[in-house]
């Protein structure tokens, strides 16, 4: 029983391709054709937080550089940490809302319902890809192209299982509890905070302390980035905790959602 839920889960995607086309393909339009700005706000978004955050580190608290990053400037320290969990948090932001917006077609149309946290991770992690895209070729540009950077595709990969896990979790959730909207936003916002995507781990004197942040699977992720882009090098403490917590935050979220979707008819 156990392991026919999570085949299912696992081949939603595939098994259900144009379905799944479909809707992508209806939510990335919706997404930026419905703004007078549409595609403008994919890059402002981020660039606007990004000169918020640097002003206020660099010049305010007068971060310049970051120690063991060598000649990289904040800015970029920043950045290559703040774009992949731009992405990380659009998606859960966005989980507790999306069966409740799609209430009228699940109740009066038969379909895989499981496919909606698909496409609600696929699309931010898709639209903020691009973003990352450019400063990556930026980066290239600036000498920091190396070989160590095959494995980007890899480190996104298990942060998009991550998050579909967590996506399938709170959106199941939130047709029974409608207050998790407000918890999740508070949530993703002291998450941000706890996770040294605006200030670097080193700042943190007592080594316990930053030893507590491996708690943190957003931590590993962002440390992740950094070294593979800025450093060329990986430590691989991170590789084991992100590729087991990744993996079984999927397939335990899959398996929750799978469980308890029949109930979303009469509630919803």
């Amino acid at each position: 029983m156990l392991l026919t839920i999570l085949r299912e889960w696992l081949l939603t995607p595939f098994a259900n391709h144009r379905l799944f086309h479909n809707f992508s393909r209806q939510d990335f339009l919706v997404q930026f054709t419905a703004s007078i700005g549409g595609f403008l706000w994919l890059i402002l978004t981020p660039v606007i937080h990004i000169i918020i955050y640097s002003f206020v580190f660099s010049y305010i608290f007068q971060i310049r550089s970051v120690e063991g990053f060598g000649e990289t400037t904040f800015v970029v320290f920043m950045m290559v940490g703040y774009l992949p969990w731009f992405a990380f948090a659009d998606s859960i932001s966005k989980s507790t809302g999306l069966l409740l917006e799609k209430a009228p077609l699940i109740t009066k149309v038969k379909f895989p319902v499981q496919i909606i946290p698909y496409v609600g991770t696929v699309i931010p992690y898709l639209t903020h890809a691009i973003g990352f895209g450019i400063l990556l070729l930026y980066l290239a540009t600036q000498g920091y192209l190396n070989w160590m950077w095959i494995y980007l595709p890899f480190i996104f990969f298990f942060q998009f299982l991550f998050a579909l896990g967590l996506v399938s979790i709170l959106s199941a959730l939130s047709v029974f509890l409608r207050d998790l909207q407000q918890l999740v936003a508070l949530g993703v916002t002291v998450w941000f905070f706890l996770t040294p995507i605006i200030y670097p781990i080193t700042m943190l004197q007592n080594e316990d302390v930053r030893n507590l942040f491996l708690l943190n699977p957003m931590h590993s992720f962002v440390s992740l980035y950094r070294e593979i882009v800025l450093q060329g090098q990986v430590h691989f403490i991170y590789l084991q905790i992100i590729i087991p917590v990744s993996l079984i935050t999927y397939f335990f979220g899959g398996w929750l959602f799978m469980k308890i979707k029949q109930a979303f008819g009469d509630v919803l």
